[in-house]
């Protein structure tokens, strides 16, 4: 029995050894996963690069190095416009294999459904490496789905020889109030032929939709556009009437802006105010900074600077904004694919790489970056602002509500309707639209 007994056990442990053994072989020679190799397609817009003058080679110098660092990744890319590729994902009029694989998503973007949720390639520590703000703006319920690269604002600029001819101060430290700013235009209206009719103006903006250049001004005494907990359209109440009050005073009650204000076009207000010179001061992107810049050099431009947004009861300025430039990866079933894209999109994130954005008059999404635009006081300025922009989230139907707001604020500075109508109206149509919607 003893003998049977020895057997037994010295059998087990014959058995448990070799088991154990094969086992630590098969993990020793457990294939490594390889990462994907095949193509990677890339739609953008243009992107201009004010070094060279090219709207093709920021994206292009970063997709040659990423192909060089992950042999057997070949990138394709595309530049197109939004609606270019909008058509592409709504009608599909582009052949499966040749869809892109990464597009640039923004505020407008319609579907999520389309994008993958992109967390679980985001480590924590990673996340934390991003500014606080541009990762909220890059947030749909609750999930991360696009990558942000670079960011923007809206900027008031100031024709500093239109000042000076007036004998007009700017404001000391670019830093003013709504009364400062508003007294300001009314020293810079002038009949330039004498004719009795004024034809120059101290400010000029556009109202349309997508755009947020007044907002500034109408934000100015707290009221809110989305409510950034909810994420929910927000602009309503006293703080929002008394805000919507200061801009159309500036036509109404002071007479400091053309009778065509409310009426003009982004593009007719941009020429009015560095073309033809009429009007001394603009609320445009950041981009115009280079371009005005480099008339300047040319001896074609003006002489100019930046200033902050009056302030109103908040007492601080107050920029909205929609300028997060991000990246989304369309859906696919191979999750390796996503991954690459995910490190591709990374790597514009790099220290290096942002850097580079100083050539397409854009900032870094990095929070530990803090060495750029060292030589232009203008762009340093300009992020110095970032601190005090609000970026709207990813929301439904953003773009059909800027739409609805926008023209009612337009009827409230035309006098077709008082500004707290048209504030009612705007909320009760954005609410029967998101009702339906969610119905």
């Amino acid at each position: 029995m003893r003998k049977i007994l020895s057997v037994i056990l010295i059998g087990f442990i014959v058995l448990w050894t070799y088991n154990l053994f094969i086992d630590n072989i098969i993990v020793l020679e457990k294939p490594e996963e390889k990462p994907y190799r095949g193509i990677i397609r890339i739609w953008d817009i243009p992107r201009q690069d004010m070094r060279i003058n090219s709207t093709y080679s920021w994206m292009a110098d970063k997709i040659r190095a990423f192909e060089k660092r992950n042999a057997g990744v070949y990138i394709e890319f595309v530049q197109v416009d939004m609606d270019a590729i909008y058509d592409a994902l709504v009608n599909g009029n582009v052949e499966p294999d040749e869809m892109p694989d990464i597009i640039p998503v923004d505020a407008n973007f319609f579907d999520f459904s389309l994008l993958e949720p992109l967390d679980e390639y985001i480590k924590e520590d990673e996340i934390e490496e991003y500014k606080h703000q541009v990762m909220k703006s890059v947030t749909y319920n609750d999930r991360i789905m696009a990558i942000p690269v670079a960011m923007s604002t809206n900027v008031m600029l100031i024709n500093l020889d239109r000042f000076n001819e007036r004998g007009v101060s700017p404001p000391l430290g670019g830093d003013w109030t709504y009364d400062e700013f508003v007294d300001t235009l009314k020293h810079l209206k002038y009949d330039s032929d004498g004719d009795g009719i004024i034809d120059e103006y101290g400010f000029i903006s556009s109202i349309e939709a997508n755009s947020y250049d007044l907002w500034p001004i109408i934000l100015s005494d707290g009221g809110e556009f989305i409510n950034p907990k909810r994420k929910e359209y927000n602009f309503y109440g006293e703080k929002a009437i008394k805000g919507l009050e200061r801009v159309i005073a500036l036509k109404e009650k002071y007479d400091v802006v053309p009778d065509y204000f409310g009426i003009i076009d982004e593009r007719d207000a941009w020429q009015m105010f560095y073309q033809d010179r009429k009007a001394a001061m603009y609320i445009t992107g950041t981009w115009a900074v280079n371009y005005l810049d480099s008339l300047y050099k040319s001896g074609e431009g003006f002489n100019f600077d930046v200033v902050n947004f009056p302030k109103g009861d908040k007492n601080l300025p107050v920029i909205l904004s929609d300028d997060i430039i991000s990246y989304g990866v369309l859906k696919d079933d191979n999750p390796k694919k996503v991954e690459m894209c995910v490190n591709m999109l990374k790597y514009l994130t790099t220290p290096r790489n942002q850097k580079t954005l100083e050539n397409l008059g854009l900032f870094t999404v990095k929070r530990d970056i803090e060495d750029m635009y060292m030589e232009n006081p203008r762009m340093k300025k300009i992020e110095e602002l970032l601190n005090y922009t609000i970026y709207v989230p990813f929301i439904d139907n953003k773009k059909e509500i800027d739409a609805i707001i926008n023209e009612e604020v337009r009827k409230a500075i035309l006098g077709e309707k008082s500004s707290s109508q048209a504030i009612e109206d705007a909320k009760m149509e954005i609410d029967r639209l998101t009702n339906k919607n969610n119905d």
